[in-house]
């Protein structure tokens, strides 16, 4: 059996939120197994033919091995760990962050989504670092995905960490499964959103922040 080398740290242990939250959460630790990843990579290039022991491929394995990690190191944390770091404040506006570069592999083909995060929460006395809120879409982008749970985890997560009057996230991305094979259409981009709160029950709150996420030029993907 193949021994097992973890290029991301785990089991840390995180204060809960508001909303009905737990309150300890440990992380859950899934250690990835390199040496397993590049002998499945050498399969697949005898698979199709290649030989995985000539020049261009004989490193092949274990640069895909370690991608993977890197690529999937959100499995390995919670990223809702970075949003139990507040701050009291008495701001009853709108918080808005736009444009967070994204990097995802749809789940279906191990293939790159990539696109722009925009979120938003109303806060109710906690507001959160800007820093947090990017760390937070990066810990749940990287792993295998949708890009629809993607988005509803982003809005959870500010709902019931924040405990705001209200969250919205709205997600455009492209997908390479779409662009590159099948149905292959470049230039095609998902729109996916989700509403929690005030932004979802009340219709001039829901306006407003759609209107404030809107209110920039389409974003380059």
């Amino acid at each position: 059996m193949s021994a097992t080398r973890s290029l991301v740290p785990g089991g840390e242990v995180s204060q809960g939120g508001g909303n009905g939250q737990p309150a300890v959460r440990p992380a859950p630790v899934h250690p990835i197994d390199l040496p397993r990843i590049e002998h499945a990579v050498r399969e697949i290039l005898l698979a199709v033919g290649e030989d995985p022991n000539r020049e261009g491929l004989c490193k092949t394995p274990h640069r895909v091995a370690r991608s993977y990690a890197e690529l999937m190191a959100g499995l390995n944390e919670d990223p809702r760990r970075h949003l139990r770091t507040v701050f009291q404040e008495r701001y009853d506006e709108v918080v808005l962050l736009r444009d967070i570069e994204f990097h995802s592999l749809c789940e279906h083909h191990l293939l790159p989504f990539t696109g722009h995060v925009h979120l938003a929460y109303l806060p109710d006395g906690k507001v959160v670092g800007l820093s947090k809120l990017a760390r937070m879409v990066e810990g749940f982008a990287r792993r295998p995905q949708v890009q629809e749970r993607l988005t509803m985890q982003i809005a959870d997560a500010l709902w019931e960490e924040l405990a705001p009057l209200g969250a919205a996230c709205v997600i455009e991305a492209v997908h390479t499964c779409m662009t590159i094979r099948g149905a292959k259409k470049p230039g095609s981009v998902m729109v996916t959103s989700a509403l929690r709160g005030v932004f979802k029950k009340n219709p001039s709150s829901r306006a407003e922040v759609l209107a404030l996420i809107a209110a920039h030029p389409i974003s380059k993907l």
